[in-house]
């Protein structure tokens, strides 16, 4: 009995998901510096060397929908303000910056480069 109402109340109990504000937390906190949102605007739009930038798939404007470069599928706004859903799960959150980062610089973000993204995203209105 005792084993049935602990499960119960640990399914009623809320789980709360991690906010766009969480991530810009631990991604300052891992740099040790603030998140710049001019460099991080700048960031999204430059191609690094590459062939792609942030914006090639998701936009100059994280606000609207994108299409994937190669692919052409639609993706959904990057910006929290558009799409509640964007940096509220840690696990999607790490495998899209590996992923995107990886495509874009042919290598992992740095936790600054992270935190000023960041920090352009959640300033768009």
């Amino acid at each position: 009995m005792r084993i049935v109402l602990l499960v119960l109340i640990l399914a009623a109990t809320p789980v709360f998901a991690d906010t766009p504000r969480d991530f810009l937390n631990r991604y300052e906190k891992e740099a040790g510096a603030a998140g710049n949102p001019t460099r991080g605007g700048q960031f999204f739009v430059k191609r690094h060397g590459g062939e792609w930038s942030c914006s090639s798939c998701h936009t100059e404007n994280p606000t609207v929908a994108g299409r994937h470069a190669k692919t052409d599928k639609p993706i959904k706004p990057l910006a929290p303000v558009a799409n509640a859903e964007r940096f509220t799960d840690t696990a999607k959150v790490d495998k899209w910056f590996r992923r995107n980062c990886n495509d874009v610089l042919s290598r992992e973000c740095s936790a600054s480069e992270k935190a000023d993204l960041l920090a352009f995203l959640i300033g768009q209105k």
